[in-house]
């Protein structure tokens, strides 16, 4: 469950938030803070805690803990943020939370530390995940090398660095805000330490209890999902019926998986194949990249009818294959749904942890919680059974246990004691945002614990996937957030546009796409072509800086749907027989500038191919397009929304978002 994979993409500066604020330390903390190194108006600490909270003169961990102070003394009361995963390292979004919380933070500090485990706070480590090996194997050989202390690396022990924090910090009561996983730890906080709690902000809401193994909220979200995603006709032209024709594909590919080819970023063809469960990885990678799922209903549909390229790209996109030459989050395809264990920009992701919290303390069908691995499968094929198939369509039982938490955990000796059974949350301030198209922590799931504190405030924001605040492209979340800290009721987010838009079923056939105005026949189709391909090359370098959650280091290369190769420089996109309608390629060198923004320097692309005019074709600003294509010259000037630039926003701006 992690949170903010979006934060560095559509986030705005922080606009000097942090610049200008004193380093104090108040008289009763037990932490000295200093400023941090790099950024010294933050000030660094380390804490050091009992391994075993019940066991207080035992062997102890020091936690890293960053402190941003409202004025020039400590105040009050205290702002935590709290990271996802469980894995997730929470110092290195300390900025992101800063903006996030901004209107909490002008009378209350503002506290983050690493959660035992992760980050700097005495890091888990396993090498056992460098291992290509089942994943029940790798979690048990883990199990082995992380030894008995596995039993100390759950949430009841973070809930305890928490209130650990607190005292040593000298504060009197907490304002918790957790994405995600952090959730989880803000609530079981909340219910030990109820005293001590002033408000929760919860934003992509998981119950203390944790999210279901059987994932029975996730599919009954994922027609919501789906719904939202062609609402309005957005879908018309593609599919009638998107969610049946994902049920159709998912039939066809258990009988036989789906074969077929993608081009990596050398131009070299691929073999690549998908099952049913690699499918409902790219629909819950989704979540965190809009760019996957706009691209899916056109995908599904080009892939029934017998061309599966474009699904097979998204595949490989979403488990991090592509492009080349950049450094790709672990595969989401191949995670549990109720996670995102995943390597980002901002934040590292401590994978042992992730497997010690989840295996020690996820409240699987088996019983009891030490049975053997055999006895655990059939238990868990025995509540699979017990699901209806229509709880799960589109999908099916085996992609539900195969995208679980179950297959993981399968092996591994479980060394803590039960998780404490959930209690009475206290009627707090609470304000709870939910992303209409998360299918990780549905709304559903956030609407049964707004039940469980009677004022909480619950915003559903449309269009958004999980980690609201840091995914919502609207204004909706933070004027909620801002609202909410005014102490006012916060209001629904209307009619919000969808910036990713569903994208057209890809041309098999040159003769698929229509002419430009004003210039007929093959070369009028042709110049179509050309635009079709860099706005599909443009989707490609944005579904890309969403997944990597970071901006494309120069040197990184994609395949072309159809062929070929692209490679990011400095300033440009250099394509060499860059194909996207098959018998159409493209060679030449695309400014970044005019992807990004339309502007600058011309692009002149020489086409070649079987099924195209044979010419040049310049691309300048201002929706012009020039040159000469079987033997005859033009000038056309683009009509309607046709450009290089298509129809999604870039997530970094200014031509700074794929390049260093």
């Amino acid at each position: 469950m992690r949170r903010g994979a979006l934060t560095t993409g559509w986030a705005a500066p922080l606009l000097g938030l942090l610049a200008g604020l004193a380093l104090a330390a108040p008289a009763s903390a037990a932490l000295t803070f200093s400023p941090c190194p790099g950024t010294p108006n933050l000030g660094c600490a380390r804490l050091a805690v009992p391994l075993d909270p019940a066991n207080p003169s035992g062997r102890q961990i020091k936690l890293a803990v960053t402190r941003l102070l409202a004025g020039a003394t400590p105040s009050q009361d205290a702002v935590v943020g709290l990271a996802g995963g469980p894995g997730q390292s929470a110092i290195p979004l300390t900025s992101s939370f800063a903006l996030e919380m901004a209107p909490a933070l002008q009378t209350r500090d503002l506290l983050v530390f690493d959660q035992r485990g992760t980050g700097s706070s005495d890091p888990l480590n396993c090498a056992a995940l460098n291992l290509n090996a089942p994943p029940a194997n790798v979690a048990a050989t883990c199990a082995t090398e992380i030894g008995p202390q596995r039993a100390d690396f759950t949430t009841a022990d973070s809930v305890s660095d928490i209130e650990a924090l607190r005292v040593a910090g000298g504060y009197q009561k907490l304002v918790l805000f957790g994405t995600s996983y952090g959730t989880k730890v803000a609530l079981e906080y909340a219910e030990r330490y109820p005293q001590n709690v002033e408000a929760l902000v919860l934003d992509s809401t998981v119950a203390p209890s944790g999210p279901d193994p059987l994932q029975r909220s996730t599919f009954a979200e994922i027609p919501i999902a789906l719904d939202d995603l062609c609402s309005a006709g957005a879908c018309n032209g593609i599919s009638s019926n998107p969610i049946g024709e994902i049920a159709r594909l998912v039939a066809q590919i258990d009988r036989k998986p789906l074969h077929g080819f993608i081009f990596n970023g050398h131009g070299d063809r691929v073999p690549a194949t998908m099952v049913g469960a690699d499918l409902l990885g790219l629909l819950i990678a989704g979540d965190l990249n809009p760019a996957l799922r706009a691209e899916l209903p056109a995908a599904v549909h080009a892939a029934l009818r017998g061309d599966p390229a474009a699904i097979l790209r998204l595949v490989a996109l979403s488990e991090g294959f592509l492009p080349d030459g950049v450094r790709q989050p672990i595969a989401a395809a191949r995670v549990p749904l109720s996670a995102s264990p995943l390597q980002s920009s901002e934040s590292a992701f401590d994978q042992a942890l992730y497997l010690t919290t989840t295996c020690e303390e996820s409240a699987f069908p088996w019983s009891p919680r030490n049975e053997s691995a055999a006895a655990r499968l059939a238990q868990s094929e025995a509540a699979l059974r017990m699901i209806p198939s229509s709880a799960l369509y589109p999908f099916d039982r085996e992609s539900d246990y195969l995208t679980g938490n179950m297959p993981t955990c399968l092996k591994w000796p479980i060394a803590s004691a039960p998780p404490p059974p959930d209690t009475t949350l206290p009627n707090v301030p609470t304000l709870i945002l939910s992303g209409m198209d998360d299918l990780r922590t549905p709304t559903s799931d956030a609407r049964l614990i707004a039940a469980r504190i009677p004022d909480a405030q619950l915003l559903v924001v449309p269009h958004t996937g999980h980690s609201v605040l840091g995914s919502d492209l609207s204004t909706c979340s933070m004027t909620a957030v801002a609202t909410f800290f005014a102490g006012q009721p916060i209001k629904p987010c209307g009619n919000i546009p969808n910036e990713f838009k569903p994208t057209p079923i890809p041309p098999r056939h040159l003769s698929d796409v229509p002419t430009t105005p004003g210039l007929g026949g093959r070369s009028g189709r042709t110049v179509t072509a050309v635009l079709d391909t860099l706005v599909d090359l443009r989707r490609e370098i944005i579904g890309a800086i969403l997944n990597a959650d970071a901006a494309l280091p120069s040197g990184a290369r994609f395949g072309g749907l159809r062929g070929g190769e692209a490679a990011v420089t400095s300033t440009s996109v250099v394509l060499h027989g860059f194909a996207f309608i098959p018998g159409v390629t493209l060679t030449g060198s695309v400014p970044i500038a005019l992807l990004t923004r339309g502007s600058g320097t011309a692009a002149r692309i020489v086409v070649r191919g079987t099924s195209a005019a044979h010419g040049v074709v310049t691309l300048r600003s201002g929706r012009r397009a020039s040159g000469t294509l079987g033997g005859h010259a033009f000038h056309v000037t683009l009509a309607g929304t046709a450009d290089v630039t298509g129809d999604w926003p870039m997530p970094l701006l200014h031509g700074r978002a794929i390049i260093p």
